[in-house]
């Protein structure tokens, strides 16, 4: 196991700057899918956005509209791209780093198909077939807030990304494994706030309620 994925912060353990009480990077997950509505893993597959998904977006505008971020990334794929830009935030950069776990053979399936088969499953515990693993998820949140906390100096970040992706950046912030993310549950389109406290990784707000909801 290496030491990134053994739980070391990842920020301030990379040489980033001190953290101060009041950074704050927050997570924006994006809005509703037709797969995410009905459970299903959803990474490469590209879909859009729902009317309910779009409805949570722009509900997300008032909310974000005092911020002034001093960056903004997002992931590529499209239901991000259109929560972004109809939450009213202007993405700097797309960044393959934001997209969601890979989940192998277990794309488009629920939950409960794949414990028909392997009973008591977890992403958390068992991973996923041909997709990607707990290390290489881990890397990916690592080079995220590596970055973000480079920005922080100037302004509060903003991450627009996915449901298990963010969990892991959740986790990671509090220099925890990835599968750390099994307990932080995160909505469509509920954002959260990591921070510090005397220097040290926290939670500010996590799984905030959609205005929309």
């Amino acid at each position: 196991m290496s030491t990134s994925e053994a739980g070391s912060p990842p920020g301030p353990a990379s040489g980033t700057p001190k953290l101060t009480d009041d950074v704050e990077i927050w997570l924006v997950r994006h809005g509703e899918t037709e797969w995410s509505a009905a459970g299903k893993h959803t990474s490469t597959t590209d879909l859009p956005l729902t009317d309910a998904g779009e409805r949570q977006a722009r509900a997300l505008a008032p909310l974000l509209a005092g911020l002034a971020p001093s960056l903004v990334l997002c992931s590529p794929r499209r239901r991000a791209v259109d929560t972004a830009r109809l939450a009213g935030l202007t993405v700097e950069e797309t960044s393959e780093d934001l997209v969601e776990w890979a989940y192998g053979r277990y794309e488009g399936r629920t939950t409960h198909e794949i414990r028909t088969e392997h009973p008591g499953w977890s992403i958390w515990a068992d991973g996923v077939p041909d997709g990607e693993s707990h290390e290489q998820v881990t890397k990916r949140a690592d080079r995220v807030l590596g970055r973000a906390a480079l920005a922080l100096d100037d302004g509060p970040v903003v991450l627009v990304g996915h449901g298990h992706f963010s969990r892991v950046l959740g986790a990671r912030w509090l220099g925890l494994p990835a599968a750390g993310g099994a307990h932080l549950l995160l909505g469509t389109a509920a954002p959260s706030i990591l921070g510090a406290q005397y220097g040290a990784p926290a939670i500010k707000r996590w799984n905030l309620p959609n205005p929309a909801a």
